[in-house]
């Protein structure tokens, strides 16, 4: 049993911020703001003058298992100019023992050049092994000779196939990314798991909305994160949407929920011109690439609501929201959910109507603030390719003032899994009347992240009984200005009551742990 004393900021309804909590057993046995004399023989814990603790936090849309491959591969975001990618990809295969070189980050707005590196380079720099890198929107993906000479031949006639460049996007991408997963051993994706979910816990992140199902055979990745995830030891907690339009496999593996990107994403994204859009694009015809048409994603919808699943949608253009918000209505004139959690990832584009729908049918939105200060797609190449509309894009705060449920994520690997980072972009909007205040953003990545996916009773706050899910912070968010959040920082992690220690799971261990546990996922 342990008594902390200092600043409890509970986010409870109330958002009341108290001065004692006690942890026994693993769970909140007290908040308040006297220690009542029962408690009086706990172990105290004294926060530092003005630090705070708060609520453990939730990314709720993240690729995980994308994201530990990346974690643990090549990444070149940071890269100011192709000759340092092709260093950095050199030194990163002279060390690197896997058959096939995978990396990410690749931008046209980060290196010297503006644009991409081209397959003759890949080939320069890593002629022998495949190279495989992401681009750093998660929509395309760069490629060298090698690689492209083992993919299989219908790959070549799927749209978004550019052999002469090596860059794959749209279908040609999705089905490249299939088939290098698929080369991924089973035994390097459960050990990059491992390391990923333990960089999760050391900031702070509590739970996560993993969207799985990247085109493993007979869905592996989906089944070894739901093993691994019931098999975690620190008190992570994975929640996941299966992100197929195939209602019968989700239902086969028990999993409550259904989603994301990939098979569906209704639309491509900002950074390859695909997105969707209601008006073309600036000094274009294209209004981007809607992947499906009304009748199919509707028919999803309804089909997916009649099975009591919960539904999320890739949407990032306007058309796309406009498509994913009438699909979710009319499922639920079909067959009325009163409290559902239906989702649109992103909605980078709203339109009012839609947002005026969100509020109205219970439709929540998991936002990525972090888009809102990316270097790798900054806001001046949004503004070259949109006009003005760059400036409607995530309106948090007419979202808020509508009373639509929001809650923050990463997108990660797009972004990186850091709730503090995100809380500081959610309350620094390029468009200041468009900012949230800190108690909100806290909100986003705490209470409100938690009721995502219906674990907003057991955690997301500190309240009487639930789990003891907890993050000591530096400094309390809610007297620090918006424009400092970004430097406060995680000092300790305390998960069902223990503190984490930092150590990495054993890969093998956590896998054998979740093959015979019926633990949430």
């Amino acid at each position: 049993m342990k008594a902390y004393h200092g600043s409890m900021v509970t986010c409870d309804g109330a958002d009341s911020v108290c001065s004692w909590l006690v942890e026994e057993r693993g769970r909140i046995a007290w908040v308040g703001n006297e220690l009542p004399e029962r408690f009086a023989g706990a172990e105290r814990v004294e926060l530092a003058p003005g630090a705070a603790l708060v609520p453990s936090f939730a990314d709720t849309h993240m690729h995980f298992a994308s994201f530990a491959l990346f974690h643990s591969g090549l990444d070149v975001r940071s890269a100011r100019g192709i000759p340092e990618i092709q260093q950095r990809l050199k030194e990163f295969a002279a060390r690197c023992r896997a058959d096939m070189v995978v990396g990410f980050g690749a931008s046209v707005h980060s290196v010297s050049e503006r644009r991409l590196i081209t397959r003759e380079e890949l080939d320069a720099a890593c002629p022998d092994r495949p190279v495989f890198i992401v681009k750093y929107d998660g929509h395309a993906c760069l490629v060298n000779s090698k690689l492209i000479s083992m993919l299989p031949s219908h790959i070549s006639g799927l749209r978004g196939y550019h052999a002469d460049t090596g860059e794959m996007n749209q279908e040609a991408y999705f089905a490249c990314t299939d088939f290098v997963t698929n080369a991924i051993p089973p035994l390097q994706v459960v050990r990059n798991m491992a390391v990923a979910a333990a960089e999760l816990v050391s900031r702070g992140i509590g739970k996560v909305d993993d969207v799985s199902g990247v085109g493993f055979p007979k869905d592996l990745d989906v089944d070894l994160e739901r093993w691994f995830a019931r098999g975690l030891a620190s008190g992570l907690q994975m929640r996941i949407f299966f992100q197929t339009m195939d209602i019968a496999k989700v239902r086969r593996r028990g999993l409550p929920r259904i989603g994301g990107c990939f098979a569906t994403a209704l639309d491509g994204c900002f950074g390859s011109m695909d997105a969707a859009l209601l008006e073309p694009y600036r000094g274009t015809d294209s209004r981007g690439v809607l992947f499906y048409d009304d009748a199919t994603v509707r028919k999803f919808c309804i089909d997916a609501n009649r099975a009591g699943l919960q539904i999320e949608m890739h949407a990032i253009g306007d058309a796309a929201f406009v498509q994913a918000v009438d699909a979710i209505e009319a499922a639920l004139r079909d067959t009325p959910r009163q409290d559902h959690r239906h989702g649109i990832i992103h909605a980078c584009l709203p339109t009012p109507d839609g947002l005026r729908k969100c509020a109205e049918l219970g439709i929540h939105i998991p936002l990525q603030p972090g888009f809102l200060a990316w270097e790798l797609e900054p806001l001046q190449y949004i503004e070259s390719i949109l006009g003005d509309r760059a400036f409607e894009i995530s309106p948090l705060r007419t979202m808020a003032d509508l009373g639509v449920r929001m809650s923050g994520g990463s997108d990660a690997p797009c972004t990186l899994p850091d709730p503090i980072a995100g809380m500081h972009a959610a309350c620094n909007h390029y468009v200041a009347g468009q900012s949230l205040t800190p108690r909100e953003a806290l909100r986003l990545y705490t209470i409100d992240g938690f009721r995502t996916t219906f674990d907003d009773g057991e955690r997301g706050s500190l309240e009487k009984g639930k789990c003891a899910d907890m993050v000591i912070l530096d400094a309390n968010p809610l007297d620090t200005p918006a424009s400092e959040l970004g430097s406060i920082k995680v000092d300790r992690v305390i998960l069902a009551g223990h503190e984490y220690d930092g150590a990495v799971p054993g890969a093998v261990a956590t896998m054998l742990r979740g093959l015979f546990s019926r633990g949430q996922v």
